[in-house]
C-alpha cells in the first residue's frame, strides 16, 4: 500500500479530505491570514482524531510563507515576530519557567543540520543564574541547550542523552528543534510547524528513534520543526497528480495517456514509481540546490524567535550582538 511520508499535520488532514471528501472526526482546525504567513492551527481531540491523523492528541501550529525560501532582512524579522507569538501562547503560565533547547539532527549533513544551527544562536542563560545565585530575573529566563547528535556518530540514543541532560538541569520545559519531511515540494522550506506533543528524532529522514515527549522526559516537550526533505516516491507521485490535473485542463483531456494515469490508483502509480526507481537506489530523498544559505536563514529566524518568546525583557539587537 502507498504510504505518503509527512511530518506535517496539515498534510495528514488534507490527505484524509482529497480521499474521504470530509473532515477529520475528533480534528478541529483553524486558519488565518496574516501579512506575510498563513497560520494553521490543527488541534487532535480525542482518541478517534489520534488514531486517524496518526498522531498524539495536542495542537499542531503551522506556519506557512512561500517568501521564507529566499526572505530578506525584514521578512525574517516579520516571521520571527511571528513565530514568538505563536510560541507564547502556549508556553507555560509561570512567570520564570526553565527551559531545555535541544538542537537534534547531524550538524555534517546540511538538510539534517537544522536544530544544531539554531542552538549555536539561541541566547543561553543559565550559567548566568547559576553563577549569581538567581531564581529569577525581570529580563530573561534561564535556558540551556544541547546538541546531542546523533546514533550513528554518537552510538547512544538521543532519548538517553536527554533524559540525564533533563535529570540534572530539571527544565519546566524541553523545546526541541527537528528537520522534517514534506509530501509537497512545494512546503519544503517554506513551512514551521509547531507541535506540543513532541517529536521522534529522524522523522524527516525516515530514521525514527525513540520518541521526545512528557511520557519519555517527565516535562512538557514541545516541537519545532521545517520541511526540509521530500522522499523521491512521494514527489514522483505528487508530479503525476499534478500532470493529471494539468491534463484535465487542456485538450489532451481525451488522450490515452491522460486516461491511463487518471485511471491509476495510489497504490498503482507508488508500484510504477518503485519499479522505475528500484534500480536508483528506492530510498532517495530530496532536497534543493541553495540548502546552505536556506538552513542559515530559517535557523536564524527560528532562534530569534526563540529568544523574543522566552526573554521578553532583552532587546534582540543586545542578543544578537553578544551571538556574533
Amino acid at each position: 500500500m502507498f504510504q505518503v511520508r509527512t511530518d506535517l499535520a496539515l498534510e495528514t488532514r488534507e490527505m484524509y479530505q482529497e480521499n474521504t471528501k470530509q473532515e477529520i472526526p475528533g480534528v478541529a482546525v483553524e486558519q488565518k491570514e496574516e501579512e506575510v504567513a498563513t497560520i494553521t492551527h490543527v488541534k487532535v481531540l480525542n482518541q478517534e482524531g489520534s488514531k486517524i491523523m496518526s498522531k498524539p492528541e495536542g495542537s499542531y501550529i503551522t506556519i506557512e510563507s512561500h517568501g521564507l525560501k529566499k526572505a530578506d532582512a525584514d521578512l525574517k524579522d516579520e516571521l520571527s515576530q511571528l513565530l514568538a507569538k505563536e510560541l507564547v501562547k502556549i508556553l507555560p503560565e509561570k512567570k520564570n519557567f526553565k527551559t531545555l533547547i535541544v538542537g537534534l539532527g547531524n550538524w555534517d549533513i546540511t538538510p539534517d543540520a537544522l536544530g544544531p544551527q539554531v542552538v549555536s544562536k539561541v541566547f543561553i542563560t543559565r550559567h548566568f543564574f547559576e553563577s549569581y545565585k538567581k531564581s529569577e530575573d525581570e529580563s530573561m529566563r534561564p535556558v540551556s541547550a544541547i546538541s546531542p547528535g546523533v546514533m550513528g556518530t554518537t552510538g547512544i540514543e538521543t532519548v538517553e542523552t536527554i533524559q540525564g541532560v533533563v535529570e540534572k538541569t530539571k527544565p519546566d520545559l524541553v523545546i526541541a528543534i527537528d528537520a522534517l519531511a514534506s509530501r509537497k515540494m512545494q512546503r519544503v522550506h517554506t513551512t514551521i510547524q509547531i507541535s506540543t506533543t513532541g517529536i521522534n528524532p529522524g522523522s524527516g529522514v525516515g530514521n525514527k528513534r525513540k520518541e521526545l515527549s512528557q511520557r519519555t522526559l517527565g516535562v512538557p516537550v514541545f516541537a519545532i520543526g521545517v520541511p526540509t526533505v521530500v522522499d523521491a516516491a512521494t514527489l514522483t507521485n505528487d508530479t503525476i497528480s499534478l500532470v493529471v490535473e494539468e491534463f484535465s485542463n487542456q485538450a489532451t483531456k481525451g488522450s490515452e495517456f491522460y486516461k491511463i494515469l487518471k485511471g491509476m490508483s495510489d497504490e498503482d502509480k507508488y508500484a510504477l514509481i518503485k519499479e522505475v526507481l528500484e534500480p536508483y537506489g528506492a530510498n532517495v530523498i530530496v532536497t534543493t540546490k541553495d540548502i546552505d544559505m536556506i538552513i542559515k536563514n530559517i535557523s536564524q529566524i527560528i532562534a530569534n524567535a526563540l529568544n523574543i518568546a522566552l526573554h521578553p525583557g532583552i532587546d534582540l539587537k543586545d542578543v544578537n550582538r553578544y551571538l556574533q
